[in-house]
């Protein structure tokens, strides 16, 4: 991809085949998350939340990078002021969760660097795929703040032991670390990369919406409760899917040896 002036697009939205594609379009600054990059994915994300056309959605950066994290500069102009920092922080919390809520599975398409709130932005989708030569960390520590708010989406992808090393260390770990302790799926060459994105998003096109939904909603409501909560959680979102008539195809279509035409798609 291009790397694009100041006067352009923060995020560039493009369709098709159901998938939503948003890129990051800051990329010679390595896509930071200033003020106005999180309001643009913020933006798009309240949108396709709405759009029933839209079945994935891919998350990428453009030019060298994923995202370096949080503007420095920006962050640095406005030291001083508590409440700017406070809405800056705020903001970006609302836009990593929204990633969770959104009805559709989010897929992060990884190349070059996600360090800090980047990092985090990978842990907050569903799936991740990134190339063989990416390399993750939490470096804030190496210039004075903890990446406390990256750490808690990547601890829950990570594990605590490992999630402290990269906070407490800044180091960075390659893409096979990165696979290794399960903040992404899959590692491929760069040549490769599209069509390892592709492969998770067209099974998910495949799948039922509606059960996609509301599995999605069900596993972040259960996954962090304990587990008689988690229980019943999944419990009565196995009762709603049953009820729907996209399960009753779905069983159909099994006992019957043919694929399923979802009633949700017709």
């Amino acid at each position: 991809m291009s790397q694009s002036p100041a006067d352009e697009p923060y995020v560039l939205r493009s369709d098709a085949g159901g998938v939503a594609t948003l890129a990051m379009n800051r990329g010679s600054r390595f896509n930071p998350l200033s003020a106005a990059m999180i309001a643009a994915l913020d933006g798009h994300l309240r949108d396709i939340a709405d759009d029933a056309a839209v079945r994935a959605v891919v998350l990428t950066g453009s030019g060298r990078g994923f995202s370096a994290g949080h503007d420095l500069a920006e962050m640095r102009a406005h030291t001083g002021d508590d409440a700017w920092q406070q809405g800056l922080f705020d903001a970006c919390t609302a836009m990593m969760l929204r990633l969770t809520q959104l009805p559709q599975p989010v897929v992060a398409k990884v190349h070059g660097i996600a360090t800090a709130a980047g990092c985090q932005l990978v842990s907050m989708c569903d799936l991740a795929v990134c190339t063989d030569d990416a390399r993750f960390g939490l470096p804030g520590v190496n210039i004075g703040i903890f990446c406390s708010t990256p750490a808690v989406g990547v601890a829950r992808s990570i594990g605590r032991k490992r999630a402290m090393e990269l906070l407490l260390t800044g180091e960075m770990v390659d893409a096979a670390t990165a696979l290794d302790w399960g903040l992404v799926n899959r590692v491929v060459p760069a040549a490769d990369l599209d069509a390892a994105v592709a492969r998770f998003t067209d099974v998910v096109v495949a799948r039922s919406a509606p059960v996609l939904a509301n599995g999605k909603r069900t596993f972040y409501a259960q996954i962090d409760a304990g587990i008689g909560e988690a229980y019943e959680v999944a419990g009565c979102a196995m009762v709603t899917d049953l009820a729907g008539a996209d399960s009753a195809e779905g069983i159909d279509a099994f006992l019957e040896k043919r694929s399923p035409v979802w009633p949700s798609s017709v």
